[in-house]
């Protein structure tokens, strides 16, 4: 049941998006349609799927870790953020550089952002006890404003008519696309190995052990002599990390250059993914294509149905609510006793 109860969530979820539809005056099956398959049915919408689905996993795999362990970090959107910022940093201080090592400057500049925003709560726990929740959450307006500050002022394109936005990056900063025609760019291939990567990571090796113990028995884990402070460290650098790496894909790959919003939601879509996926890296796989296609089914609802773009929160929220409702009703028994 704890792998089914997405299922039924899912199945719950498209039911209940019907209504909607019948609600708004539309046709149900025509606007399901629109909404989950039109999307996807030729090769560009599917390239689409995956360059919107990297941030999405990468974000959930990191965020996975942190959950496993106990430690719940709410930030990977202002990690994200971060990550966009330092390595499209590097990009614009090279800039005209055409060397093969601007693009691994930027990867590694990207991450080390990620870490650096993630090592702040991390920090805060280990020596105040702080919650991490609520610091890494408040961090993630401060990484928005700083992008927004940058944009709108230093790294200001001056060739920008004025726009909000750093210049262009230069060819050499921007991520190898994998099929002509398309954005689907490099990054998405080094998803699926952090993936992999994780999934070995997770079930094959002691840190991995100490992730699962620390989350599910502390008392155990101290028994063993696991450092709950080490966890709490490598967790959430982990998390902020890999945050930090879609950030910069999505700077490199489909923008190319710095803007005020690099993205929709991401990092707090990642949490439903994170979970919708059962923590596992190849169930945050599947989820995250699953989330990747309510962007895209959105974005159609609103150019064939005129639909505003709420909708696609609307069928984010409604999952969420649906996988957390199954797991409760899965895991206890509703007792009406008599008054």
């Amino acid at each position: 049941m704890r792998w089914l109860s997405p299922a039924i969530a899912i199945g719950l979820t498209i039911a209940t998006g019907a209504v909607l539809f019948i609600a708004s005056g539309h046709e149900p099956l025509h606007a399901l349609y629109v909404f989950f398959v039109q999307p996807v049915k030729d090769i560009y919408g599917a390239t689409e799927l995956l360059v919107k689905a990297t941030p999405l996993v990468l974000c959930a795999i990191g965020l996975a870790f942190g959950f496993k362990a106990g430690v719940w970090n709410i930030g990977a959107e202002g990690q994200l953020t971060l990550g966009a910022i330092t390595g499209g940093g590097v990009a614009l201080a090279l800039y005209g550089q055409a060397h093969v090592f601007v693009l691994p400057l930027m990867l590694a500049a990207g991450i080390a952002g990620g870490m650096l925003w993630a090592a702040i709560p991390a920090f805060l726990k280990n020596r105040f006890g702080t919650n991490e929740i609520l610091v890494s959450l408040m961090l993630t307006y401060v990484a928005l404003l700083l992008l927004s500050y940058l944009v709108h002022g230093p790294w200001k394109d001056p060739e920008g008519f004025n726009f909000p936005q750093s210049r262009l990056f230069h060819d050499a900063a921007l991520l190898p696309v994998l099929i002509e025609g398309t954005r689907l760019h490099a990054g998405a291939a080094a998803a699926l190995a952090v993936v992999a990567a994780a999934w070995v990571l997770l079930s094959r090796t002691l840190i991995g052990y100490q992730i699962e113990v620390t989350g599910h028995a502390p008392g155990a884990a101290h028994y063993a002599g696991f450092s709950h402070q080490a966890v709490v460290w490598f967790v959430l650098l982990v998390s902020g990390g890999l945050a930090g790496l879609a950030g910069l894909f999505e700077a490199a790959g489909p923008m190319g250059q710095l803007v005020p919003a690099i993205s929709p939601g991401y990092g707090f879509t990642a949490i439903i993914v994170a979970f919708l996926g059962r923590l596992h890296p190849f169930g945050i796989l599947a989820a995250g294509l699953l989330m990747a296609l309510s962007f895209l089914g959105g974005e159609s609802a609103q150019m064939e149905l005129a639909m505003p773009s709420a909708v696609t929160g609307v069928f984010q929220g409604l999952l969420l609510f649906y996988l957390l409702a199954c797991d409760v009703l899965i895991n206890y028994r509703i007792n009406l006793e008599a008054a």
